[in-house]
């Protein structure tokens, strides 16, 4: 298929190795951080905090979340351009929830006399609610919508990416502290330039199942 977007699919691939001497422009940033904002969410809950690791500092102490485990992931906190931290937000509140129905008036998405209407949404979060306040399964699963959004979007700017789940939380959790304010990451999106001739993943042809196999049209 020729495509534009099914060209850049089937080029995009997991980033092994990075080369460190290159950088994402500030010009594509302002696109990535931006079409990251515009990520979808159930009810546009937004329970997401996003971690721009960009600065030789803040590397550093990435580079240090490694130090008890997922070391082969290590050598990209200091390599890749750039590494964004996707937090989630694990007590997620209806005050919380609120200011993001404020948005909704404020942007002019929805009228004022549907404020209330807007705000029983908040029920499917409650659903997912424990007896302590705790949805962090729930927020999580809107953090993974951010992280698809993004591998599509570098895809089509030719950037690469890594997606890592091999990430210690708690260490981030300790390193990030202030930055993080009480959200929590467990996935990482590292992205830059690939290591020309040391990244063996590079250029190979995807390897998928038959889509009648993963896909049923009824």
């Amino acid at each position: 298929m020729q495509h534009p977007i099914i060209k850049d699919l089937n080029k995009r691939y997991t980033a092994k190795k990075y080369d460190e001497t290159k950088r994402i422009s500030a010009e594509e940033l302002r696109v990535i951080l931006e079409a990251l904002r515009l990520s979808a969410s159930s009810i546009n809950s937004q329970p997401w905090k996003f971690i721009v690791v960009e600065s030789t500092e803040a590397k550093q102490r990435l580079h240090d979340s490694f130090a008890n485990k997922h070391q082969f992931n290590q050598p990209h906190a200091k390599e890749a351009s750039h590494t964004i931290l996707l937090a989630y937000d694990p007590n997620f509140t209806k005050h919380k929830f609120s200011k993001r129905v404020d948005a909704e008036v404020s942007s002019g998405h929805l009228p004022a006399e549907m404020y209330d209407t807007f705000m029983g949404a908040y029920a499917f979060a409650e659903a997912n609610t424990d007896d302590s306040g705790f949805n962090g399964n729930w927020t999580k699963a809107q953090v993974y919508l951010a992280l698809g959004n993004m591998l599509h979007v570098l895809a089509r700017l030719g950037i690469a990416s890594t997606p890592m789940e091999g990430v210690d939380a708690e260490r981030i959790g300790e390193l990030f502290k202030e930055e993080l304010d009480g959200h929590i990451c467990e996935v990482a999106l590292a992205m830059g330039y690939h290591k020309e001739g040391e990244d063996y993943n590079y250029g190979l042809p995807k390897a998928r199942m038959a889509i009648e196999e993963v896909i049923a049209i009824v």
